[in-house]
């Protein structure tokens, strides 16, 4: 069991802050392996894998000032797109709540919060990872201004902790290109508490993969993914899914490792639809997916009988579609998305996205 206590900042800081200010970019990611059920404070019942993705990012900047004296609780304001947002609030007070303990010097600041995304908000593409792991990452640069010695690697990991108690996904958003949120025996070093950049060696087919976003609803979910968790806790296949997707991160890992994109293809694709199997057979149950995501699914794999082309497609816990595949074929499949896949999109809005290296400190 990860103890948690490391990534309590202790003792006086060595360095006195009145002012500060930083700005970082953090990616949102596609997770490969699914996680679909959680315990808290946001602990997955499986461990996760995805790419990280290099366009689809937030860009958040704080400005901390001192406070004359410690309020109770976090004092700040938010911007999204300059605009302030109150609706905003609610998640972000409750992130600062359930993380104070970790960082207790944040009460003595007032902080002033501009956040902006990359892509259009209403896109269908979930921001929380991204958004939740850029913020984390100013509050890190903070104590690190505070305690200059802190090592990149406690940096990064208190970060990823940090960001999943906003959202567990954000903790996938820290590092790249493929990262593992999720204690998993494969790799002695993985943990539930944070996520971690894969240390075995992969196949370089899979540094410059692409990810084409469907764009098929950019519409409100019916269901949100932390109802779709709670839904996981009475699921009578519940243990069966957490086992499959463990197993799966094994095999993906070997697929990964020896560059077999049959065996990538069929295993990513296979995870996409026992997330959606799980919802669909949650009590109560409901369905994310829209007859053009259906749609999409058919011509992909109709493409590929015929072509032999490598690709493939993810879900995430909605209707829009990742289509995943190696950059060497691209001109062929950019040609069959323009002219057989992109009907089926909201007013024809994809987004051009490929896999990316982790986040990183804007001057």
């Amino acid at each position: 069991m990860q103890n948690d206590d490391q990534f309590i900042a202790s003792g006086e800081p060595k360095s006195s802050i009145e002012k500060a200010s930083f700005t970082w970019e953090a990616p949102s990611n596609i997770a490969l392996i699914k996680y679909w059920g959680k315990t808290e404070p946001q602990l997955p019942k499986n461990a996760s894998l995805s790419f990280t993705l290099s366009q689809s990012k937030t860009i958040t900047t704080v400005s901390f000032t001192k406070l004359e004296r410690p309020y109770e609780t976090v004092d700040f304001t938010l911007y999204f797109d300059q605009v302030k947002q109150e609706s905003f609030r609610p998640k972000i007070a409750t992130f600062f709540k359930r993380i104070a303990q970790y960082i207790p010097f944040i009460h003595e600041y007032s902080l002033v919060i501009h956040t902006k995304n990359t892509f259009p908000h209403s896109s269908g593409i979930a921001s929380s990872a991204s958004g939740m792991a850029a913020l984390a990452l100013c509050i890190m640069q903070l104590e690190k201004a505070l305690n200059p010695s802190l090592s990149e690697v406690y940096f990064n990991q208190k970060a990823s902790f940090l960001a999943r108690l906003g959202s567990g996904s954000a903790s996938r958003s820290i590092e790249g290109p493929l990262v593992l949120w999720g204690k998993h025996d494969r790799i002695p070093q993985s943990s539930d508490a944070y996520a971690i950049k894969i240390p075995n060696a992969i196949a370089p087919i899979f540094s410059t993969y692409k990810d084409r976003i469907l764009l098929v609803d950019k519409g409100e979910k019916q269901v949100s993914s932390t109802v779709g968790h709670e839904l996981m806790v009475d699921h009578p296949y519940a243990e069966a899914r957490f086992t499959q997707a463990n197993k799966n991160l094994s095999s993906l890992l070997d697929a990964m490792e020896t560059g077999n994109l049959a065996r990538f293809i069929h295993l990513v694709e296979l995870e996409a639809l026992s997330l959606h199997a799980m919802m669909m057979t949650s009590s109560p149950y409901f369905m994310l997916m829209k007859p053009n995501t259906l749609a999409i699914i058919h011509h992909i794999w109709q493409f590929r009988a015929n072509t032999n082309l490598h690709l493939c497609f993810t879900l995430d816990a909605g209707a829009n579609v990742h289509l995943l595949y190696p950059e060497n074929e691209t001109e062929q499949i950019d040609a069959f998305i323009n002219d057989k896949l992109l009907s089926f999109c909201q007013n024809k809005h994809y987004i051009c996205d490929n896999v990316g290296f982790g986040a990183r400190q804007l001057p």
